[in-house]
């Protein structure tokens, strides 16, 4: 495939395609411009200097071409001369494209005039893949005299003629424009023979497609597949043995080439807006993005350089920093805590010594290579061309290895002082031809293996297996399961291009939905930079984002028979807003009862008596899990007082018995819980209560003499007040918790 392409674009501008047709919102120029405009964004995608584009206008109220002095050029005017297209030459030329107010100019002689220019642009002699492509609408006179000679030129050149009609027919599409008009211009010619003239000239040529625009628009949906040029990647012998060892090691003249590319999305480039220097001048720009410098000719924008300062500490100088240069830098290695320097020559012991090899360490079963290890960038082996002992003996090895089922295990050093890799070689045997594949293998510890209990047995703890488990599915929902899957095989649900069953999601037709999206989306934006993009996937995108609808149809019945099997219920929807004390009371969905379960009840133990209600009361040995166990049953604002009144008294009580600061810790642990459960239940009066009084208290030394020592505790761990940033119910402020926590003595 050549590298150069020069392409021609004849967009049909007449009055007609101003019109409104076929029920659709749009006009005709607009419908096929989006063709158009697909083409070209792909072309300005791809970034190639070396892809040329032309546009051409047919039907314009000007003329404006090479052959304009010749009889016949009239109404044909040259948008855009071939060259490199840009983004800004894009928009240069939307502004141009509207419809006329003639319907004078011969389609035939505008792809004479394209053929002129590619003539010019793209001479014989040189390597190009040519292409000229015409939408119309076929509507304008059609001078069909001179098709042989134009079909010789157009063979000679090597030119492929694309001829793209709004609402042409279309048989094998399956497209019949019903009511078709008798005319198509004023010269009384009818559209059926129109049609017939153009793809009378496109069969004479050797490379030649008419259609119609709605297939060409389908067509445009179906994502694009980037096909990278094939590159070599090694060159030289595949060993097995060492040939300079052994007479009998094998050596075999072996080409490598890259198979398949991991694809990912177009990176972005942070750009700044525009602007003016004083003098009016604009600012000179530097495009930087992950491919190094490249052009950015957009006038609204400009990249931005991202520049690196390397500082270390001085405290001689300004600000106690001073800039050093790259160059002076060296290498440390983090180790511990501490920074260790090797030099660049001391680095050449961590590097392997190694040289250019291609050999293959083993063989395994072919059942052995697990699925899994076929996951990365792949390459092809074969023999070296125009070599026929390497053919042979290439040849030979493959065929061995695919009647012992086998696969290789080799080592890869693509040059000198390169690192190593691992790769196994799959050998595959056509009719076309006998390569090797081979695909990168993981490192063990790029395995992750999770062991699972086994699906259709219990292994209690005394080594005994039962079939019959409350885990294990019945009998009955395993055929439910069984006649599920059967019913939503999707092996032969699609139909092939004859109808017959065939695959419904083959791999050929499963693309990546992010890189299509931002394609589509930059596409877009490059064209309408303000319009809003609406755009939305196509069928060839979404079809494998759920499953079919028919399919689903068609196994309803399976899916409720595993509904009831499975006993499927639906969950309850999340509850909103704070979990407060309504949500603690929320029963599960089983009805257990779970405090019972884990012997903490509300009911276990002794209990306490306030204002006629009976609480439980918390020992102070274990105050924190049965404080949080008792707040959990708690169904009344006052239980929650009665709780907190006695997580208080066991607060105090520690401080009061602390020998010097030895309580102290585990009181603020107490503070913390019973401060971040009362938040949760949204109750934060009661603990700035509580709070307030035990300063109290320790100001005026009832807790065992002066115990000041315990406010900083309180200070240091962040135990005042909450807060109405913290709760929504205190009308506590932050200024008024900040004074709070200062001390005051009695």
């Amino acid at each position: 495939m050549a590298d150069k392409e020069a392409t021609v674009y004849i967009v049909d501008l007449g009055a007609t395609m101003g019109e409104t047709r076929g029920g659709r919102s749009e006009s005709n120029l607009d419908w096929g411009m989006r063709y158009v405009w697909d083409k070209i964004s792909t072309t300005v995608a791809a970034s190639r200097k070396t892809w040329k584009v032309g546009v051409l206008g047919l039907r314009t109220d000007t003329t404006s071409n090479s052959l304009q002095d010749d009889q016949g050029y009239d109404n044909i005017a040259v948008l855009q001369d071939i060259d490199a297209m840009s983004l800004t030459a894009m928009r240069k030329l939307s502004s141009k494209i509207m419809p006329s107010k003639t319907i004078d100019g011969d389609a035939v002689s505008a792809i004479i005039v394209a053929v002129e220019m590619i003539t010019v642009a793209a001479p014989a002699r040189l390597k190009f893949n040519r292409k000229i492509v015409l939408v119309t609408d076929g509507r304008g006179a059609i001078d069909g005299d001179d098709f042989d000679d134009l079909a010789h030129r157009i063979n000679e050149l090597g030119i492929q003629l694309v001829v793209i009609g709004v609402d042409f027919d279309d048989a094998e599409y399956g497209f019949k424009e019903e009511n078709k008009s008798k005319t198509k211009s004023d010269n009384g010619r009818k559209q059926a023979q129109n049609e017939t003239l153009l793809s009378a000239l496109v069969e004479k040529c050797n490379n030649g497609v008419v259609g119609t625009l709605a297939e060409a628009i389908d067509e445009m949906q179906k994502p694009n597949v980037k096909v990278t040029r094939p590159y070599k990647t090694y060159d030289g012998p595949l060993t097995l043995g060492d040939p300079k060892t052994f007479d009998g090691a094998l050596s075999i003249n072996i080409e490598r080439y890259f198979l398949t590319k991991h694809a990912s999305p177009p990176s972005a480039t942070t750009v700044v807006v525009r602007s003016e220097s004083e003098d009016g001048a604009t600012q000179s720009t530097h495009t930087i993005d992950e491919m190094g410098d490249v052009e950015m000719a957009n006038v609204d924008y400009n990249a931005v350089r991202n520049e690196r300062v390397y500082t270390v500490d001085d405290p001689t100088r300004l600000g106690g920093k001073r800039e050093v240069e790259f160059e002076d830098l060296e290498k440390g290695y983090e180790y511990g805590r501490t920074a260790v320097h090797i030099s660049t020559s001391d680095l050449n012991v961590t590097q392997l010594q190694t040289v250019k090899d291609f050999s293959i360490l083993g063989f395994i079963t072919r059942a052995n290579a697990e699925p899994y290890l076929n996951m990365g960038e792949s390459c092809i082996i074969m023999p070296r061309r125009f070599s026929e002992a390497d053919e042979l003996a290439f040849s030979a090895l493959v065929q061995a290895m695919v009647d012992t089922e086998t696969c290789a295990v080799a080592r890869l050093v693509a040059k000198d002082m390169k690192d190593p890799v691992m790769l196994l070689l799959l050998p595959t045997v056509t009719s076309e031809h006998v390569c090797l594949y081979d695909v990168p293998l993981p490192f063990a510890e790029d395995v992750r293996s999770y062991p699972f209990p086994p699906l259709d047995k219990v292994i209690t703890a005394n080594g005994t297996v039962l079939t019959k488990h409350r885990l294990l599915p019945a009998d009955d929902l395993n055929q439910a399961m069984s006649d599920y899957v059967d019913a939503m095989d999707i092996s032969v649900f699609g139909a092939d291009e004859d109808g017959q069953p065939a695959e419904y999601a083959d791999l050929q037709d499963n693309y990546s939905p992010i890189i299509y999206r931002i394609n589509k989306a930059v596409g877009f934006r490059a064209v309408h930079p303000t319009e809003p993009y609406t755009q939305n996937d196509n069928e060839f995108v979404t079809r494998f984002d759920h499953p079919p609808e028919e399919l689903v149809q068609k196994a309803k019945s399976q899916i409720a028979e595993l509904i009831r099997a499975a006993d499927v219920k639906k969950v309850p929807p999340k509850a909103k807003g704070r979990a407060g004390r309504d949500a603690r009371m929320n029963k599960p969905i089983s009805g257990l009862d779970i405090d019972a379960l884990l012997g903490g009840g509300a009911n276990k133990g002794p209990v306490i008596k306030k204002e006629g209600d009976e609480l439980r009361k918390i020992s102070p040995d274990n105050a924190i899990p049965e404080f949080k166990q008792a707040l959990a049953s708690t169904v009344s604002v006052k239980q929650i007082e009665g709780f907190a009144e006695q997580m208080g008294r066991i607060i105090e009580s520690l401080i009061a018995s602390s020998t010097g600061e030895v309580n102290y810790s585990r009181a603020s642990e107490n503070m913390r819980v019973m401060r971040e459960e009362l938040i949760s239940l949204e109750e934060p009066g009661i603990y700035n209560t509580f709070i307030t009084g035990l300063k109290e208290r320790l100001v005026s030394e009832k807790l065992g003499g002066p115990r000041l020592d315990m406010w900083w505790t309180v200070r240091l761990s962040g135990l005042g007040l909450i807060t109405s940033n913290e709760s929504d119910q205190s009308t506590v402020t932050e200024e008024a918790a900040k004074e709070f926590l200062r001390p005051k003595t009695a």
